[in-house]
């Protein structure tokens, strides 16, 4: 069972959560590598995927939902989990009481179940380094805001005891045929 883990990163927090579900899944028997979904071409070597993306303001990067829209078919006919990063802070809920990880949620993940009915989702918490170059105009402006920058709590926040957990979720899924 040779597993894909395909993601999509900005700054490369959610590509260091892709390599640690990649090897927990290596650490439990299953061929499986990460790849960003720029550098998949071919899903023909690959019996399930992992896909996953940043989320910025509730929306996955443009890049992991393109690539799961082009190769839905494929993704289809094999076992898939979807995964997001993207909260910051240790917060558990929001100034709504909303559960800060269900709140995050990126609102393509209703269009992709009803596409590739994957097995699980999950949305992890993210990184976040100030000191970073900013890519893209959004980053930018928003370097430039007292307010931004006071919101945006700074640091690693990934939860990786979470993270592996779910990796051996689906390593026991797959390892038990399903």
């Amino acid at each position: 069972m040779n597993v894909l883990v395909a993601y999509a990163t900005r700054h490369g927090a959610t590509a260091g959560i892709a390599e640690r579900i990649a090897g927990a899944l290596r650490g439990a028997g299953l061929p499986a590598e990460a790849r960003p979904v720029a550098d998949v071409r071919d899903l023909a070597p690959y019996d399930a995927a992992v896909l996953g993306g940043a989320a910025y303001m509730f929306h996955w990067l443009k890049d992991a939902t393109v690539f799961a829209r082009r190769h839905r078919e494929e993704l289809a006919d094999r076992p898939v989990w979807l995964f997001s990063s993207g909260p910051l802070g240790t917060d558990r809920v929001d100034a709504e009481g909303e559960d800060v990880l269900e709140a995050a949620r990126p609102k393509e993940f209703d269009e992709l179940t009803a596409l590739l009915h994957p097995r699980g989702e999950q949305v992890f918490r993210g990184a976040y380094d100030p000191d970073a170059p900013p890519i893209g105009l959004g980053e930018r402006l928003t370097r430039h805001l007292p307010a931004a920058r006071e919101a945006t709590p700074a640091g690693d926040f990934r939860d990786w005891p979470a993270i592996d957990a779910w990796a051996e979720g689906i390593a026991a899924e797959l390892r038990s045929g399903g």
